[in-house]
């Protein structure tokens, strides 16, 4: 049995198929997971969702910030109507609720102790411990899975509160918990987030770090699987690993297997770059 991480998708099909191909994935014995971004820009998202929900008990992810977007059109436009071509596609299929009911009781972190590794989509904030990191998961996860999840949705852009306190109630800790975990890429020592920039370490301002370079972070110790950051690209170190290797852009579709480190790679599409 062989564990696959793969990095943003982002409606790649094809090249997801090439990379499956590549690695001899089985299904009967193989798992693969994604930190999420499974949709969006690729020109396949449906395809793509397709292929990983029929994938079953043989695929793990995590909640990303263009698969939540995609839950929130689903949830505005409920006989279809986004403005998102490629979201709209998905909303006018035949099989949009299987898809979406799948797509929504997913985690937006998993601690899988058997490899000792944290997946999330972006990052962790220094202040978080990784039972802590779980927990704030866990709450967003109750309400994207609650009949309130509307009340999520409408409030998912709007007031962005960046600094994060344990005494936040409510919806707007809710939604810094899901921007914390599907958005982070630069913060303060104090866990204040930096929603404004995507570019490479260094081009933010002085005051802030990337996340996983904060000396006091409490998840050093814990081996974290994140993407998100396009231009960081590809970066396996000892605690964290980076598997946006750009795929949508022209770079390349990534999968690390966790049992012997080995890296997978293959061609993806050319688009220019923009990173969200």
């Amino acid at each position: 049995m062989s564990t696959y991480v793969v990095g943003d998708i982002q409606g790649c099909y094809e090249p997801l198929q090439r990379l499956l191909d590549k690695v001899g994935f089985d299904t009967t014995t193989d798992q693969l997971w994604c930190p999420g971004d499974l949709v969006n820009r690729g020109g396949q998202s449906l395809e793509t969702l397709r292929l990983l929900c029929d994938l079953g008990d043989s695929f793990r992810m995590t909640l990303g910030n263009h698969d939540l977007y995609l839950l929130k059109e689903h949830w505005k436009f409920p006989e279809g109507g986004s403005a998102n071509p490629e979201m709209d596609i998905i909303l006018r299929a035949h099989d949009r609720q299987k898809l979406m009911n799948w797509l929504q009781i997913q985690p937006l972190a998993h601690w899988a102790p058997e490899h000792n590794v944290l997946m999330v989509h972006a990052g962790v904030i220094p202040q978080w411990t990784l039972e802590q990191t779980l927990s704030c998961a866990a709450e967003v996860e109750h309400a994207l899975r609650s009949e309130k999840s509307g009340k999520f949705f409408a409030r998912m852009n709007k007031n962005l509160v960046r600094r994060w306190r344990d005494d936040r109630k409510g919806w707007k800790r809710r939604r810094l918990i899901s921007n914390i975990l599907t958005r982070l890429r630069f913060c303060d020592a104090n866990g204040k987030i930096l929603s404004s920039a995507s570019g490479p370490p260094g081009s933010q301002p002085v005051s802030y770090k990337p996340w996983f370079k904060h000396k006091n972070r409490q998840t050093k110790n814990v081996r974290i699987l994140f993407g998100h950051w396009a231009a960081l690209g590809l970066r396996i170190r000892k605690r964290t690993v980076c598997l946006d290797s750009g795929c949508v852009w022209g770079g390349r579709l990534s999968a690390l297997r966790l049992e012997d480190q080995q890296l997978f790679q293959v061609p993806g599409k050319f688009r220019k770059a923009r990173f969200f």
